[in-house]
């Protein structure tokens, strides 16, 4: 089977995680900012290398399955953040969530990752849609989203954390991108 990584976009490179990214990973999942309106939280350093690991091998776009793929930097290959995706179960859409380390932000990084990752899920698998979701309270995920020509389709009631939120639903069509 021919993976489906390594991808160049512009100055990104995504490409699966590996054990020798565990202090990149460590550094911008521990960031109490970055992790806010995630739904992952800080790991201890063993948990995220188990989690490395697996992903350098783990299967991608499987229905069911999260996998991350890591963003990185397309001239030192330095991890700078990730891309979580989930295929659903009847593989008709997909969802996908992004972090992207906070020096990193502002230059259009995670811009090209999203697109790239996008383009990924349907030129890999029968999926129609993908699926970004974000809390109202963050502006910069809001904003990637609408860069890279999602449309929003919902607007709902959630809860993070165990508190009430709101979400924006926003899709991707696989017959709106070129």
């Amino acid at each position: 089977m021919i993976d489906l990584l390594p991808r160049a976009a512009g100055s990104i490179v995504l490409r699966r995680l590996n054990a020798t990214d565990l202090a990149d990973f460590q550094s911008y999942r521990r960031d109490p900012e970055l992790g806010r309106y995630q739904g992952w939280v800080a790991t201890p350093d063993h948990d995220a290398r188990v989690l490395l690991k697996y992903m350098n091998q783990a299967p991608l776009l499987q229905p069911g399955s999260w996998c991350q793929i890591g963003i990185a930097d397309a001239n030192s290959l330095t991890l700078i953040g990730d891309i979580g995706l989930i295929l659903a179960s009847d593989a008709s859409q997909a969802e996908i969530g992004f972090t992207l380390r906070r020096q990193s932000q502002g230059n259009g990084l995670a811009t090209a990752a999203v697109k790239e990752a996008i383009a990924l899920v349907f030129e890999s698998t029968s999926a129609k849609k993908v699926v970004g979701i974000a809390d109202t309270r963050n502006l910069s995920s809001i904003r990637l989203l609408e860069r890279v020509g999602m449309l929003k389709v919902e607007t709902r009631h959630a809860k993070s954390r165990g508190k009430p939120c709101t979400e924006l639903v926003y899709n991707a069509y696989k017959h709106n991108v070129g």
